[in-house]
């Protein structure tokens, strides 16, 4: 579902790119396309109800045949997952929520529709969604209906609510930041001491192997980030603060291989593998670092304005320090 919401993202950047081959007639027709109207355009606005209706039918309708229909159905139950994946999971569903949101109130405001009212809407779809997603997982022997995720995806609704409520601005905004760190061929031997393995090849079983995989699947590489705008905060207006300078606070996890412990059976050989704990001790990191609100730079022309919002949900590298529940104080040169 991540994959889905940066496609939404790059689908709005794409089209600025080769502006300078259209000419000036075109180029002001289709800048006209990103303008949002001082009233409600009643054509948009039906337009983007049937699309988005459309769109969450067929999302829904794929998930279930494609993806939910290779397990096996259970009766409605729910399932207690908090801990699982070092709760990379759940920051994953903050994340994912806040993005629908944001998403959903931003194309609600090109329609006409009022600030405000957009705020409502956008939390509204992200929850509906979002509750679908778990009802289809309550109804899943391989997962349930967590109420966890449910926590956490009204979690991450509300920090966009709340700030349009009070703000009418994203003066916290929420993104991410992948980076996937070498690592060592290490050979593992499963319990029975009849089968090998490596590292490398149970990351990428779990984890995948591309570039979108790694981006939005590996929670030993993912970190979110809440990135704040400073300038927001000083009411002083001549302050000579920069307004694109951020605080980010980030949270990730090291040594995740498996859901609540690094063991897990392979699905082919029914072998059990488990790593050694003492050198790959689990472990959650929290991270103090710069970013850059790609809002707040000063340009006039409105599709990089378009750009630099829908790139705006990537954390940009730099100086950080890490914080872990090892124990341990480090600081990245440069960390993304």
């Amino acid at each position: 579902m991540r994959i889905i919401l940066i496609i939404i993202a790059l689908t709005i950047a794409i089209p600025t790119i080769g502006l300078t081959q259209v000419d000036q007639r075109e180029s002001s027709k289709f800048q006209q396309l990103f303008q949002k109207p001082d009233t409600l355009n009643k054509k948009r606005f039906w337009a983007l109800n049937g699309t988005l209706a459309t769109g969450y039918t067929g999302v829904v309708v794929a998930l279930d045949r494609v993806w939910y229909a290779q397990y096996p159905r259970s009766r409605f139950h729910t399932f207690n997952d908090m801990g699982e994946w070092e709760d990379m999971d759940k920051m994953g569903h903050l994340f994912t929520a806040y993005m629908e949101s944001q998403l959903s109130s931003q194309m609600y405001q090109w329609t006409g529709l009022e600030r405000k009212k957009s705020a409502y809407v956008g939390f509204a779809i992200g929850a509906i969604f979002q509750g679908t997603l778990e009802t289809l997982d309550g109804f899943s022997e391989e997962w349930g209906w967590s109420w966890g995720d449910i926590g956490f995806n009204t979690g991450g609704g509300l920090i966009y609510l709340g700030q349009e409520l009070a703000w009418q601005e994203q003066r916290i905004v929420l993104k991410i930041s992948s980076w996937r760190r070498p690592l060592d061929e290490l050979v593992l031997t499963s319990t029975d001491g009849l089968h090998t393995t490596s590292l490398r090849q149970r990351r990428n079983d779990l984890y995948g192997t591309n570039i979108g995989e790694v981006l939005l699947k590996d929670y030993n590489a993912l970190t979110i980030w809440s990135s704040a705008n400073i300038s927001s905060f000083i009411k002083n207006d001549n302050s000579k603060f920069p307004k694109w300078l951020n605080i980010a606070v980030g949270y990730g996890a090291e040594n995740v291989y498996g859901g609540f412990s690094n063991r897990w059976t392979d699905d082919e050989t029914g072998a059990e593998f488990v790593l050694p704990d003492g050198e790959f001790r689990r472990y959650r990191q929290i991270f103090l670092s710069l970013d850059i609100d790609m809002t707040k730079i000063p340009v006039k022309n409105k599709f990089l304005k378009t750009l630099f919002s829908a790139i705006n949900v990537i954390k940009i590298p730099a100086p950080t320090v890490e914080f872990n529940t090892q124990g341990k104080v480090k600081f990245h040169p440069i960390y993304f």
